[in-house]
């Protein structure tokens, strides 16, 4: 009976270290972040280093600046998906980040895989929809049809965006806050 614990915790041990193995998309995720940023930044020194011609304002010179900040903006909020990513299954495998309650920062804290999963489909909805604005930059409107998907689209967005609102704004959301404040004034 001895030897059979002995067995099970050292099991035990070997699969409760498995979760390490989640370091390897938390460096990744976070190297990606960097890689993401920086494209980004160039991205947006792209449209910044174009000559804007105030004689023409809307003219291809303008598209172009649109289009690189656009798409640099797009670059940064695939990064800041990658951030929350990796800090979330650092928090949910590995450890809590000790240095992150010495500020108020909760936007990286995520306290179950729904709640990662949550913020993720946010930003990544955001991204979706910075990247749809920048194709639609090119679109040629040719026909009273193009004129009407463009419309739909606009609409198919706004519809998500509220759906997103409504599924996270729970009626108890309030009382669950105001309550963990309250634990967070006991606690100091």
């Amino acid at each position: 009976m001895r030897q059979l614990r002995k067995i099970e915790h050292v099991f035990e041990t070997i699969i409760w270290n498995f979760r390490l193995l989640v370091l390897f998309p938390v460096i990744f995720s976070l190297l990606s972040a960097v890689k993401f940023f920086m494209i980004g930044t160039w991205d947006i020194w792209a449209g910044l280093s174009i000559r804007f011609d105030p004689a023409d304002p809307e003219g291809e010179n303008t598209y172009q600046i649109v289009s690189y900040v656009i798409g640099g903006i797009d670059y940064y909020l695939i990064g800041i998906v990658l951030l929350i990513f990796a800090f979330g299954i650092y928090e949910l495998f590995i450890s809590r980040i000790d240095i992150r309650f010495e500020q108020e920062v909760s936007i990286l804290q995520s306290e179950s895989l729904d709640e990662l999963k949550s913020k993720l489909v946010k930003v990544i909805v955001v991204a979706l929809i910075v990247n749809l604005f920048k194709k639609m930059l090119e679109l040629e409107i040719s026909q009273a049809s193009d004129f009407v998907y463009v419309a739909l689209t606009i609409f198919l967005i706004a519809i998500s965006n509220y759906l997103l609102q409504v599924h996270t704004q729970s009626p108890l959301k309030p009382i669950i806050d105001e309550l963990r404040a309250g634990d967070d004034s006991r606690q100091i």
